[in-house]
């Protein structure tokens, strides 16, 4: 979040909890919590790279080269899965860099309740090597071509050793440190 306001989400398996530190609470994260997470990761770069959307019957095909701005361009390649749902993924045609992820989903309208679908994209910026790894510091996420959120990390670290404990739901809001 915004302002020096931390959150602190975490995922295992088909649960997870949520610290929100603009009113200090911990929560369980409920179904569409669950379900937005599993949504995320397998729109990831990481899902695609890794091959993880195999297991799922998931088939890429290219779709070809996108403008992306004055004098640029993107090849793009659609990942397309057995239920219809599908990702797009573009990079830079010179830098060959992640530039966007965009899919499409269906959201329930929060005024109406009526479902809708929507168009979502993450695009990508500021890249930075660490240790080898080239990776974006800054994504920004829209949906329907208006900005939702930024993220923008301070610092990366690979391949660290997590204790197990960082996944166990804290006691209270004091144990967070």
């Amino acid at each position: 979040m915004g302002d020096g306001i931390r959150t602190i989400q975490t995922n295992v398996g088909d649960s997870g909890w949520i610290f929100d530190g603009a009113v200090k609470t911990i929560k369980d994260q409920g179904p569409v919590q669950i379900e937005g997470f599993k949504l995320a990761m397998r729109t990831t770069m990481e899902n695609l790279l890794r091959g993880w959307w195999k297991k799922e019957g998931g088939k890429i095909v290219y779709v070809g080269r996108r403008e992306a701005g004055l004098a640029k361009r993107n090849e793009t390649i659609r990942l397309t899965f057995p239920s219809g749902f599908w990702i797009e993924y573009e990079f830079g045609a010179k830098d060959n860099l992640p530039a966007k992820v965009i899919y499409k989903r269906t959201r329930k309208n929060a005024d109406s309740g009526d479902e809708e679908e929507t168009t979502e994209e993450d695009r990508f910026f500021k890249f930075i090597t660490i240790d080898g790894v080239t990776t974006p510091y800054v994504i920004d996420h829209f949906i329907n071509n208006n900005q939702t959120s930024r993220i923008n990390y301070d610092t990366i670290q690979y391949n660290q050793k997590l204790a197990e404990s960082l996944f166990a739901k804290p006691e209270s809001i004091k144990a967070i440190k």
